[in-house]
């Protein structure tokens, strides 16, 4: 097949992400698309649980989705990719990679709810991407729906840019466009000045267009594809779509949009790579030539029980074959690529090759992560995709098996689960060796905790989550330790003076070798920072790690025939818990940022409650018509099981999102209660 057909293929192909708030009908949407388009008989049902993207049994069952899925279609000539994502916040984790797979993010907003968190938080997202953005105002069906003030309150939040490609008719049975057709009749407001407030905005970002607008009167809109593409990816418009899936009014409409006016992979701003080592890599030109070298990235990670790790990604250059070799970011030996396929939701469609804007997925490679670049040329080794800033899972959970001897089965478990999610992580814990498990709240532990029962296959216990505290100092100190051993033979012999120095908070550890004259050989200096290092994991006063804190070592002594390295470890980490002792120690606590959306009527109970647990508020600001965003700063601790004391406070109607903010010592009266009952444990011990 010639270079040419190639690149036309490629310019027939749409990536989309469908993300926003939970409720607001993506799922569905993506139903209608598929059905609209031919690709499957008709729309499934979340009751019945016969969509395509809600095709776990834990989603069917809670009627919900979990992770992200793919599905696809062509129509007119195009072929789409859309990602179905989750819109519960707990699940951000996989949402937001979706937006390094898509050329255009299509925010969904529920019509009876307005703008939600996660609709703002999503198109934020996009936007720094740089992704074209197309809002969906979805369920527009509903009785009682206030479109007009939705669009106005669009135009509020978002910005001057959205404005309608269609607007609502005949009551919602159907939508006007406003884009190829200048005149028309709508449910409110007027498709002509829509038409016109559409075509102005386009033509700003082109001077040779605004001559001939102001000369003419009008343009044709066929023929402003190439400024509509530049105002898409510069931010200048953000187009909104009406539609219901339920009964497909705006459907076919949305779906013309998406193949004519949406950017395929040669149109839309080009993806973040980067390349080189350290810290100053430099923007890698990526190119959606199928000629090129091959870049395809990891978006999603999937632990098949039948086909083993799954990677699925999004091929940015290159042609991607079947049969062909490629290399996993910086490893040396390549990977054959035995099987290539297009998912369906849980169905694996065979494909031959995948071009630069198709989505993909290989299996049974173990070598496969997420965020992992896959290249077919060595030197390509250090080029990675700018990542994403995800938040920081704060909500922990101590885990184990109820028989012993299946730790190792259940962490296999937990490190599948990982895989497939970045934020989750899970590590095991100081001298108790605890495994706990980290997500971003309550909700996203439970769901957690669902699938490692089902794929262990065995009953697990757990504790109340536990908070991630950390250990600090505030005063600079001194330590020494000398250990010495003689037990018949050859002995153990080292000797360690050093001194610690708090750092600014959030810098970390900082390790400086200062020795003189050889006191300790420099073959036993990795023995020390070996030493110190697990004295910081495990911590000194209430058991968690120290952090923020320089270690400098001076001075010490070595026996030329019984120094080893076990005494150096020992020696070094004995001599931190010494200086760590003297150095004014204190206890740390997650603060988190709080997010707290609420009908305006129960503003004042939760500010309130907020104070009561240590909290400050920062501010408000409007959410939808009759609700009120709270924003403030408050200690992870005092918010254990907040939503119920929140629905309390709203009647259900409340919900909150949490963000680690930063680290703050705690009151001296818990620092006390810490601090005892790990010496109560010792002492137990």
């Amino acid at each position: 097949m010639s270079a040419a057909s190639l690149d036309s293929r490629v310019s027939a192909i749409r990536t989309v992400a469908l993300v926003g708030p939970a409720g607001a009908g993506k799922t569905l949407l993506l139903e209608a698309l598929l059905a609209h388009a031919g690709a499957i008989p008709q729309a499934g049902s979340i009751e019945r649980g016969s969509t395509v993207s809600d095709h776990d049994p834990l989603e069917k069952r809670l009627g919900h989705s979990l992770q992200s899925a793919l599905a696809h279609f062509t129509h007119g000539g195009i072929r789409v990719h859309a990602i179905d994502t989750p819109g519960a916040p707990d699940f951000v984790g996989q949402a937001l990679p979706a937006l390094e797979a898509a050329d255009t993010a299509i925010v969904v907003v529920n019509a009876l709810n307005g703008i939600e968190l996660m609709a703002q938080r999503m198109l934020t997202a996009a936007g720094n991407r740089g992704l074209a953005r197309l809002i969906v105002v979805n369920k527009i069906d509903c009785p009682d729906v206030d479109l007009p003030g939705l669009l106005a309150q669009l135009r509020e939040v978002f910005g001057k840019e959205c404005l309608p490609l269609n607007l609502p008719a005949d009551g919602g049975r159907r939508v006007a466009d406003c884009f190829f057709a200048a005149t028309g009749e709508s449910d409110f407001s007027s498709v002509a000045e829509a038409h016109r407030a559409l075509v102005e905005q386009v033509v700003e970002v082109d001077a040779a267009f605004v001559d001939s607008y102001l000369n003419d009167g009008d343009v044709d809109p066929r023929e402003l594809h190439a400024p509509l593409e530049q105002a898409l990816r510069e931010g200048h418009l953000i187009p909104v779509c009406f539609c219901s899936a339920r009964t497909g009014a705006g459907i076919g409409e949305l779906l013309q949009a998406i193949e004519l006016l949406m950017p395929n992979p040669a149109e839309g701003n080009p993806p973040p790579f980067l390349e080189g080592k350290g810290a100053d890599p430099q923007p890698y030109p990526a190119t959606p030539d199928p000629a090129a070298h091959v870049l395809a990235h990891v978006f999603k990670i999937v632990a098949d029980p039948y086909l083993g790790k799954m990677g699925v990604m999004r091929v940015h250059q290159g042609r991607l074959a079947k049969g062909g070799q490629l290399f996993v970011g910086h490893a040396r030996k390549p990977i054959r690529v035995g099987h290539l396929f297009m998912l369906q939701g849980a169905r694996h469609v065979d494909i031959d090759e995948a071009l630069p804007g198709d989505l993909c997925a290989i299996a049974k490679v173990d070598d496969l992560a997420f965020d992992a670049v896959l290249h077919d040329a060595q030197e390509d080794e250090h080029i990675f995709l700018k990542p994403l800033d995800f938040p920081t899972p704060v909500h922990g959970l101590a885990i184990s098996p109820a028989r012993r001897g299946d730790e190792q089965k259940l962490w296999e478990v937990l490190s599948r689960l990982v895989d497939e999610d970045p934020c989750l992580r899970v590590e095991t814990v100081g001298e108790t060796q605890q495994t706990l498990v980290y997500g971003l709240g309550e909700l996203h532990l439970r769901l957690l905790l669902e699938r490692v029962r089902e794929l262990y296959k065995g009953e697990i216990l757990t504790e109340p989550p536990r908070i991630a505290y950390r250990e600090t100092i505030s005063a600079p100190a001194e330590g020494h330790y000398r250990h010495k051993k003689q037990s018949g033979g050859a002995g153990q012999f080292g000797e360690v003076y050093l001194r610690i120095e708090p750092l600014e908070r959030g810098k970390g550890f900082e390790f400086v070798d200062a020795v003189k004259g050889g006191t300790i050989p420099g073959q036993f200096m990795p023995a020390v920072e070996k030493g110190v290092r697990s004295a910081l994991a495990s911590g000194v006063i209430a058991g968690y790690p120290l952090v923020d804190l320089r270690v400098v070592v001076y001075d010490g002594k070595h026996h030329s025939v019984d120094s080893k390295e076990i005494a150096f470890v020992t020696a070094g980490r004995r001599a931190l818990i010494e200086a760590v002792r003297e150095a004014r120690p204190l206890v740390l606590e997650p603060i988190v940022q709080v997010e707290i959306t609420a009908p305006e009527h129960g503003i004042g109970d939760i500010t309130g409650d907020l104070a009561s647990r240590r909290g400050q508020v920062n501010g408000t600001r409007a959410a939808v018509p009759g609700s009120l965003i709270v924003q403030g700063l408050a200690p992870l601790a005092e918010l254990a099981s907040y939503q119920s004391r929140l629905n309390a406070m709203t009647a259900g109607q409340g919900r909150y999102t949490l963000v680690l903010s930063h680290y703050e010592a705690v009151p001296p009266n818990t620092q006390a209660a810490l601090v005892g009952a790990y010496k109560a444990g010792d002492e137990g011990d």
